[in-house]
């Protein structure tokens, strides 16, 4: 297959440019190398227009109804769904992952526009009693101002679209820098905003690596919030970078997700769920399934059936029929993947499949890995601990519900959780004690909604909330208002009244 190479510049104000001093970086095919595009590498300078271009922009586009900022995303999401098969087969290229996944990617960023377009009709406030007479009391929210996304590789469509659709509907302006490994379905979604008539300067561009890029748009005193994600230790540096100026920062970040099998479990259904989550997207996902916690009653029967779905799954392009698990992203995260096989075996972990690159025939001119699955591995094993980020899960031999719940919990992420049992007292119990964000029963640890909020606890963000209604409280300042019409001043909480 040969794609034409093109040379994409950033977005500033409107206009296309180059980066300030002629930079460039490349963009290739994970599956074969191919190269697919040639981006600018940003520069401070570059950061710097853009952010003014985002602050001439913010007035107009604030005051603009919310009813009206609305009706652009949702004719964003009408010109997406027609261009639907056609962007999902440019995101194969560009991040590897199968068609049926890249459909699901665009498909997350339609939903997600057609949702925050809503809002631009609902985005309540409160109406509350006051406590004196003659006055009311209610609140509403404000834009918070110049907004700062920056959005990973594995999902280059939807995820920039949980950041900039509720960034747009509350009224701020933004400025953008995608993943360097996948810039080009970024860029897709922000010119199908402006062909939706997303006005110049409320969304700019910059294309380029974070440790300049990225941390320019970190440490600019004129951006109000920065929006990441990414991995933990990335989101602590940003923490750091943004705290100088009391930025408000919004980060999704790692997780180490666990799937309960119970002994009850249909376990037909839990393998489908693991495989499904453990493997899909090649485990490129931040909720992937990296650990499974089996009963030890059911835990032979369900490891030789993971052994064997993994070992049947089929690598290749992901526009090729029949692909199951495309490639990873790049050689440094499959070196990074590889290297967790001689941490595996120090850990004294048994691998049953996979710990290896594959190489067979064309998957040479790629970065594809095995499917890998490790036996009996310690709850404490690095493996079960560490964010791997790649085609391997940890299965992990428990005695009781109470110890898979403790197991489950004892890691510094709370991103996604899930039990497969047929007992509903259970279910109810770890849908109360697993101290994660998402949690679900009789599924995998993928598949969140965007009508839910997305996120985790402990190491896997700082509080706050992708996705429905919740992500408005990220993009929003909440303004108490007061209106007196007693024609007298009146003193809360020290006037008496009497009736």
């Amino acid at each position: 297959m040969t794609v034409a190479t093109a040379t994409y510049k950033n977005l500033i104000g409107g206009e296309w440019v180059d980066s300030s001093d002629g930079a460039t970086f490349e963009v290739k095919d994970p599956a074969n190398g191919e190269l697919l595009g040639v981006f600018p590498e940003s520069t401070r300078e570059d950061v710097d227009r853009a952010v003014a271009a985002a602050r001439g922009a913010y007035d107009k586009w604030r005051l603009m109804p919310a009813p009206h900022r609305g009706e652009i995303l949702y004719k964003a999401a009408e010109i997406m769904v027609e261009r639907k098969e056609d962007l999902a087969r440019e995101m194969t290229r560009e991040m590897g992952k199968v068609l049926a996944e890249t459909r699901g990617d665009v498909q997350e960023a339609i939903d997600m526009l057609y949702y925050m377009g809503g809002e631009g009709r609902r985005m309540f406030g409160e109406v509350v009693p006051s406590e004196l007479p003659d006055k009311m009391a209610l609140s509403t929210r404000l834009p918070v101002g110049v907004v700062g996304a920056i959005t990973p590789w594995n999902f280059p469509i939807a995820i920039p679209s949980w950041k900039l659709a509720p960034a747009l509907i509350c009224g701020n302006t933004v400025v953008f820098k995608p993943a360097e490994d996948t810039p080009i379905l970024s860029l897709r979604l922000v010119e199908i905003l402006i062909e939706a008539g997303l006005p110049k300067g409320v969304v700019n561009v910059v294309f380029g690596h974070g440790a300049v890029a990225g941390d320019a748009i970190v440490k600019h005193a004129d951006v109000d919030l920065i929006t990441f994600t990414g991995s933990t230790a990335t989101g602590k540096a940003i923490t750091k970078g943004a705290a100088e100026d009391l930025k408000r920062v919004s980060l999704e970040l790692g997780g180490k997700n666990v799937i309960i099998v119970h002994e009850d479990a249909d376990l037909d259904l839990a393998v489908e769920g693991i495989v499904w989550s453990a493997f899909g997207t090649s485990g490129q996902r931040c909720t992937a399934a990296s650990r499974i916690v089996i009963h030890e009653k059911v835990y032979d029967e369900v490891a030789k059936r993971v052994v064997a779905a993994a070992e049947a799954l089929t690598l290749g392009h992901g526009l090729e029929d029949g692909t199951d698990v495309g490639p990873v992203i790049n050689q440094k995260q499959l070196d990074r993947i590889s290297s967790y096989r001689a941490i595996g075996e120090a850990d004294g972990a048994t691998l049953l499949t996979g710990g290896e690159r594959a190489t067979e025939g064309d998957l040479a001119d790629g970065f594809f890995y095995k499917p890998t699955v490790w036996g009996n591995v310690s709850p404490k094993a690095r493996i079960a601990q560490e964010e791997i980020f790649g085609p391997v899960t940890a299965l992990i031999k428990v005695s009781s519900f109470d110890e898979a719940i403790a197991v489950a919990n004892d890691t510094t992420y709370g991103l996604s959780s899930s039990i497969f049992t047929k007992d509903v007292n259970l279910a109810f119990k770890a849908m109360r004690d697993l101290y994660t964000g998402i949690t679900y029963i009789n599924a995998g640890t993928t598949g969140a909604e965007i009508q839910l909020p997305f996120g985790g606890t402990k190491g896997t963000g700082n509080g706050h909330r992708d996705a429905g209604t919740a992500a408005l409280d990220v993009y929003t300042e909440w303004k108490a208002l007061y209106i007196d019409f007693s024609g007298k001043i009146q003193k809360a909480q020290i006037d008496e009244l009497t009736f």
